[in-house]
């Protein structure tokens, strides 16, 4: 059975664009989540899913630099840009990443897939409901249901967010991942704004360089010890994309 890693990237963000290469701690935004989904127990390939585009470039540029795969498919649909990448890869299991959570923990990302696996679940993932710090998420499904999701999904943030058909969807078999919940769900570790640049910028250069660095408890134990931190990005709806498409419905 082969495990994929799949992270959709690209440089058109509408409030931060160009945010994946931004640097924190000297590196980039996309150095830190494809080196962190490398390192994920039980993962056969890492692929980085840009848009066929011109403005891709430097995305492109950076994750071939970074020894990753990438494949180039549509800037809207990104439902299809998943399953045309799973398809070459030849995935029996898709695991999704987003390029603006450069603090993915890979231990809790490798307890997932493990949760999948003896749930036997069609689809898995750590925020149903949200119980971990918005930025640690993570999902995984399997193939067959990545392929009826972009044959049969017709909502536009069905196809902009990948896994919503599975999600809602009353025939998928569903897992999830719980969390430690209560201040842990209030903070937020995602890149979307100048906020959100401002405080990793700020986290990054207290956490420790390397491995040691990653599991999700050490940030934790940062932000928790000087709350003014977490001060710096609060009062964002977390899901505000999601709802946006919906509305737009």
């Amino acid at each position: 059975m082969t495990t994929a890693v799949i992270v959709q990237a690209r440089m058109t963000s509408t409030r931060l664009p160009g945010k994946v290469l931004m640097k924190l701690a000297g590196k980039s935004v996309l150095y830190h989540v494809l080196a962190r989904c490398r390192a994920i127990v039980g993962v056969d390939a890492v692929c980085c899913a840009v848009p066929n585009t011109r403005e891709s470039g430097p995305v492109v540029a950076e994750a071939e630099r970074l020894g990753v795969g990438v494949f180039r498919g549509s800037e809207r649909d990104v439902l299809d840009r998943y399953y045309q990448a799973a398809k070459i890869l030849d995935a029996d299991v898709v695991m999704r990443v987003t390029s603006d959570c450069p603090l993915i923990d890979p231990a809790l990302c490798t307890d997932m897939l493990s949760l999948r696996a003896r749930e036997q679940a069609d689809y898995a993932c750590n925020n149903m409901p949200p119980s971990w710090p918005h930025g640690l998420d993570c999902e995984a499904v399997t193939y067959a249901w990545l392929e009826r999701s972009a044959r049969e999904a017709r909502k536009k943030y069905e196809r902009e967010h990948v896994t919503q058909y599975v999600r809602n969807h009353p025939e998928a078999r569903k897992a999830n991942l719980p969390g430690p919940g209560g201040t842990a769900v209030d903070h937020r570790w995602t890149l979307d704004t100048l906020a959100d640049l401002k405080f990793l910028q700020a986290l990054f250069t207290r956490l420790p360089a390397g491995p040691e660095g990653w599991g999700w408890r050490v940030p934790f134990a940062i932000v928790e010890a000087e709350p003014e931190l977490s001060l710096i990005n609060t009062g964002q709806d977390h899901h505000e994309r999601l709802k946006k498409s919906m509305a737009e419905e």
